[in-house]
């Protein structure tokens, strides 16, 4: 799986959410897998951290937002409701 190898290698920060997801899973599979050496198993669980929390900071983000627009039956605008409230 060359494709494996390559998605994880880019800097956390610049990726997308799904890009972030996707090596993310990337990881894990390898992972579970038990065919890595420690050595780089420890890699793997570093840059799968890195990847969780970015994935973390841009659902709170994307959280955040939806807690802005609010909106009424009406169309209007009522403030920041927190996300998933009823």
């Amino acid at each position: 799986m060359a494709q494996d190898s390559m998605t994880h290698e880019g800097d956390p920060s610049q990726m997308s959410f799904e890009d972030a997801l996707r090596a993310l899973e990337s990881i894990v599979r390898r992972l579970e897998s038990g065919d890595v050496p420690l050595d780089e198993s420890i890699s793997l669980y570093s840059q799968g951290e890195e990847l969780r929390k970015r994935c973390m900071e841009r659902l709170q983000a994307a959280e955040a937002r939806i807690a802005k627009l609010t909106i009424d039956a009406g169309g209007a605008v009522t403030g920041a409701q927190p996300f998933g409230s009823d």
